[in-house]
């Protein structure tokens, strides 16, 4: 019962797609249970219908955590050792707070579910304490998790079919505050390749010129600078990489069918910390991203101040060929 979503130009924001995608698992899962540290209205993870848990209410599926994130996390990970389908939900900014909790999901080999919203700069005018850079460098960097960074509504939506079968590990979800398009999967490849975590979104006849890889909100970007780069003759493929640990651990081959070693030219964007990308990219000068703090302003100025912009990707682009 997992939602496919139409293409749509104007898209929606994956916090608000995977709210969709968590009350149709609800529906078939009745362990599914979890909550929020006081933001559930913006991180979307109220299961509709369902009671809140209380103490004279102790069959309520939603959690009120209040604004104690670490407690969260621990709560969190008892229920998941209780064989529940556990899951709790914050801003990205704030898994800072929890960091303690998640990295003893990761120790103890539990497959409890951290859903993080509000995922980069694209917060806007909250400002630099509310607008995640290092955040998502920082979870990859932890041993035996999942970092999840879906592009749009679909990859979320098919992600989940791993994420209800991991016995092993936590897995963190990245989502976006802002609409993100829906892509066409009748002219892009089908979402069902995020479930290797990193897969050919869009291509060119024969090898390709130029790769340009990314996740999250970046994608459309990536896109769009393909088309254009396309249109002046330029052979690009463009590569979602929604799950780092999920991709390298395919076949030697299919990880060389995605991004083969002939192909030098390559850059990755992603609005966050340039670390860790060079793996892919082979070398840091090719990663468009944020080793900053933020700024307080629309998410569109935001945007273009740190050169997350289709004309900064094409540069970029040209200049690795």
């Amino acid at each position: 019962n997992l939602p496919t979503f139409p293409a749509d130009e104007k898209g929606v924001a994956t916090r608000s797609a995977n709210g969709k995608v968590m009350n149709a698992i609800a529906g078939e899962i009745p362990w599914l249970i979890g909550g929020s540290a006081d933001l559930a209205p913006s991180t979307k993870t109220l299961i509709d219908g369902a009671a809140s848990f209380a103490k004279d209410e102790q069959g309520g599926r939603n959690l009120h955590f209040g604004v104690r994130e670490h407690a969260m996390g621990a709560i969190v990970n008892g229920m998941t050792l209780s064989k529940l389908k556990a899951y709790g939900s914050t801003f990205l900014v704030f898994s800072d707070y929890m960091r303690p909790s998640i990295r003893l999901a990761s120790l103890m080999k539990i497959p409890a579910i951290f859903i993080f919203t509000h995922d980069s700069i694209g917060v806007g005018e909250d400002g630099p304490t509310h607008q995640p850079v290092e955040h998502i460098a920082s979870l990859r960097a932890m041993p035996n998790i999942e970092v999840i960074r879906p592009a749009d509504a679909n990859e979320c939506s098919v992600l989940w079919k791993y994420i209800l079968k991991v016995t092993d590990r936590p897995v963190t979800l990245a989502l976006s505050r802002q609409n993100l398009p829906t892509l066409d999967r009748e002219k892009y490849a089908s979402a069902e390749g995020a479930l290797k975590g990193g897969y050919v979104l869009a291509d060119s006849n024969g090898q390709p010129d130029v790769i340009i890889m990314g996740t999250g909100s970046e994608i459309q970007l990536c896109i769009t600078a393909y088309e254009k780069l396309h249109s002046e003759g330029i052979d690009a493929r463009v590569v979602s990489m929604p799950c780092w640990t999920l991709f390298d651990a395919q076949s030697e081959d299919y990880k060389e069918s995605v991004l083969p070693q002939a192909v030098t030219a390559r850059i990755a964007v992603e609005a966050g910390a340039t670390m860790g990308w060079s793996e892919y990219t082979g070398s840091r000068d090719a990663v468009l991203g944020i080793d900053d703090f933020g700024t307080s302003a629309p998410i569109k100025d935001a945007m273009q101040e740190y050169g997350f912009h289709v004309d900064a990707v094409v540069d970029a682009a040209k200049k690795r060929i």
